[in-house]
């Protein structure tokens, strides 16, 4: 097997293994520091770590109309987001970037959410049908906006290749209109893309308990729990990726730290906002979405005059 290949394998199991391995710390931050900011002590850092543990060693039960649907969604879900994994940089360049591109990752995001949609559905009741709904609406509006984000990037490169993109590229030459414009969007949308308040809004567990998942436990939940874990990794890697991409050039140890740094303090930044906001309801939270989608395709305008 080409040497190459094997690197490339390597690679992508190494950032696996950093998503799984950090993913539940964040989420462990985000419970501690939530419960801090309301005058709670909260739970231990570790307690992801416990609780994904406990579910997994949890008897199976399938409750939904369609089990066969259930536990393929389930795996096809963390699938798709270690995929996603495997193609942007945790530090150090991603293994994947060269043999991937722009619409490659964002048909891993896409497919990402439609495994939600068909757990939800394969589940069949009230409760998860609704939270399917409000999930497809948040896809709709909100994905095109990650596209466009990447989109802009692969503008001002001339490429779709994700090792040029995720690069810093939205910002090309200076610091275009397009880019800032998209900095300012992705930053107030990123409470979303993470299903965090106030945009928590399919998996609303005081009003719709737990949306698409309420059907869910064990194993199946552990998996669900742990993929989107692994999803506020992602999108807060990609987030520094393109708008913060300062300090790639240090040396390794000292890159690998500093591109940590930035996420910890973009979780920290998410953390404060959802400890202090009410949620959205879901009309409330569609104007949003389609007023960053409007101010995207304006900025996508200007990206393609060279702004």
């Amino acid at each position: 097997m080409d040497r190459n290949v094997v690197g490339m394998i390597l690679g992508g199991l190494v950032n696996v293994a950093i998503a799984l391995l950090l993913a539940p710390f964040f989420q462990g931050v985000l419970r501690r520091v939530t419960a801090r900011i309301q005058s709670r002590q909260g739970p231990p850092l570790m307690q992801p770590y416990f609780d994904i543990f406990k579910l997994l060693g949890k008897e199976d039960i399938e409750s939904g109309e369609t089990p066969g649907m259930q536990r393929v969604a389930t795996y096809l879900l963390l699938a798709t987001v270690l995929a996603a994994v495997c193609l942007i940089p945790l530090g150090f360049p991603a293994p994947f970037s060269g043999s991937g591109d722009v619409i490659l990752l964002v048909y891993l995001i896409t497919f990402s959410g439609i495994c939600t949609l068909l757990a939800g559905a394969a589940a069949g009741s009230t409760y998860s049908l609704v939270g399917t709904s409000r999930e497809m609406m948040m896809m709709i509006a909100l994905d095109p906006i990650f596209a466009i984000t990447l989109v802009i990037g692969a503008l001002h490169v001339k490429s779709l290749r994700l090792d040029a993109v995720l690069n810093g590229s939205v910002y090309s030459s200076g610091f275009p209109a397009a880019g800032l414009i998209m900095l300012v969007v992705m930053l107030l949308a990123f409470q979303a893309y993470v299903g965090r308040v106030p945009f928590d809004i399919s998996e609303a567990e005081t009003e719709i308990m737990e949306g698409p998942l309420i059907e869910y436990s064990g194993p199946k939940l552990a998996m669900f729990k742990y993929a989107q874990a692994v999803k506020l990794v992602v999108y807060a890697a990609l987030f520094v990726a393109l708008f913060v991409p300062w300090g790639n050039t240090f040396p390794l140890p000292l890159a690998f730290i500093f591109f940590w740094v930035k996420v910890l303090v973009l979780v920290l930044l998410s953390t404060f906002l959802a400890a202090t906001h009410a949620r959205y309801r879901i009309d409330q939270a569609l104007k949003y979405y389609a007023t960053f989608l409007a101010v995207s395709l304006g900025a996508v305008v200007l990206a393609s005059f060279g702004h």
